[in-house]
């Protein structure tokens, strides 16, 4: 019988620190987790929420996609902490830049990417990654992308034109007690692309606390959809423990981004 995976269980992979160079001559901080035992299926570029808030490559939903889904779906992970972003594994050169120049780092992951033969490319935004993604992530290479906790706060409405007139899958999973955009609205918004699926997630919040078994097998759902889903909960198998106490504190003391209020929030503060 196998060992039940908790939040901290790390799953086996091959794991190399990385170094992304931007084509406006910054070094960031990256990590890369494939399958130890066979090719990728798919890969996932990660973009994670507002660093200004706490977010970074290891938020844990992230986190938890590097610790796992090489092991269980044979996806490769590519995490990296964007311009100014620190996280333990060090802080990326520059500094935010409200999604301007972020479209540099994000060019550098999908580049690093295409140059390393990684397969079927997609990306995975979180909150303030899911604006970078709608931006800036329209690149050949990738194949779509998947947006968690979408508060469209930077992006605007010609960047979701752009990917209705690109026909390129896009997947929000919007959860039904988010702070900034719920599903009512999130279905509204998105719309103006004809092909964006729009996944409510039942008493999920902005955070993804107690959710991210879900969030994982939504994302292969996408990316890998001849995996079967859900992904196991336990694992036959080596496993070890990281220790997640730093980040956990970092994380829920201070990731909550700052966004422009939806309905459901602007109603709740004026209450």
């Amino acid at each position: 019988m196998g060992q039940k995976i908790r939040a901290n269980s790390v799953l086996p992979a091959v794991r190399e620190e990385l170094t992304l160079e931007t084509a406006d001559g910054l070094r960031l901080v990256a990590n890369l987790a494939v399958p130890e035992d066979r090719a990728p299926v798919a890969t996932i570029i990660c973009l994670h929420p507002l660093p200004t808030h706490g977010g970074m490559m290891d938020s844990q939903v992230f986190r938890k996609a590097a610790f796992r889904l090489p092991a269980l779906a044979g996806v490769a992970v590519l995490r990296y902490n964007s311009r100014g972003t620190w996280s333990e594994q060090g802080t990326s050169e520059g500094t935010f830049d409200n999604g301007v120049g972020e479209r540099f780092d994000v060019a550098a992951a999908i580049e690093y990417a295409e140059f390393h033969d990684l397969p079927d490319v997609w990306l995975v935004g979180w909150s303030f990654g899911t604006d970078v993604t709608l931006m800036h992530g329209l690149d050949p290479v990738v194949r779509g992308a998947v947006l968690l906790s979408p508060p469209l706060r930077y992006s605007q409405p010609e960047h979701l034109a752009a990917w209705a007139d690109d026909g390129r899958p896009l997947t929000a999973l919007v959860p039904e007690l988010d702070d900034y955009l719920r599903p009512d609205e999130a279905r509204e918004r998105f719309a103006a692309v004809p092909q964006a699926e729009v996944v409510p997630i039942e008493g999920g919040k902005h955070l993804w606390v107690g959710n991210a078994e879900r969030a994982l097998d939504e994302i292969v759902a996408r990316v890998a959809p001849d995996v079967a889903r859900p992904l196991p909960r336990e694992w036959d198998g080596p496993m070890t423990t990281a220790d997640t106490s730093a980040y956990n504190a970092h994380n829920l003391a201070a990731y909550k981004d700052v966004a422009v209020p939806g309905p459901a929030q602007r109603s709740a503060d004026q209450g």
